[in-house]
């Protein structure tokens, strides 16, 4: 028993001593959290306020650009646009449960987005680049209101959820 709990410690000696030096490294310049204040002081949301978001075409670019808007700026107060996100968006429908008179009883709304961001101070460079992308399936009626209806229930999911994904993407990069 005794020697059962000496090779224990000596595991746990052993399994400290070897993360040590990688814990270490997280200290001054290593580790920071994303939401923490940036080395000049200022706060990611204001960072994050200081993009400009241009006009996506169409309705489910319209949701994505107003979701963005939101999560950027919270509905608070305008900084001076230091950067620019252009979004460049795809989509299309994919039948699923096909009958046997050939229609579809199920489909699932595709959204692709390419997006990049530039920074307005330094001649309109691009610092960050990057795809995202959201599925969303609805069933599919007999009423054409029904369908209409679950169909943009279906974009206005993938909106969200594309509109997350840009969004969280630009606060890790943004942080840095």
């Amino acid at each position: 028993m005794a020697r059962h709990r000496l090779l224990t410690i000596a595991r746990l000696a052993a399994i400290t001593l070897a993360i040590a030096p990688a814990l270490s490294a997280c200290g001054g310049t290593g580790f920071r959290p994303m939401y923490a204040a940036n080395a000049s002081g200022q706060p990611l949301s204001a960072k994050l306020a200081e993009i400009r978001i241009t006009a996506i075409p169409g309705r489910v670019g319209q949701q994505l650009r107003n979701e963005l808007l939101f999560q950027t700026t919270g509905g608070g107060e305008t900084f001076e646009k230091n950067y620019k996100l252009d979004i460049v968006l795809r989509h299309r429908l994919t039948s699923q449960l096909v009958n046997q008179e050939g229609e579809s009883e199920s489909q699932i709304f595709h959204l692709d987005a390419d997006f990049q961001l530039t920074d307005l101070r330094k001649n309109n460079q691009v610092i960050f680049k990057g795809q995202s992308f959201g599925r969303a399936s609805f069933q599919r009626f007999q009423t054409i209101y029904a369908n209409v209806r679950a169909r943009q229930d279906a974009e206005n999911r993938t909106a969200k959820t594309v509109a997350h994904d840009i969004a969280g993407r630009l606060e890790a990069y943004l942080s840095r």
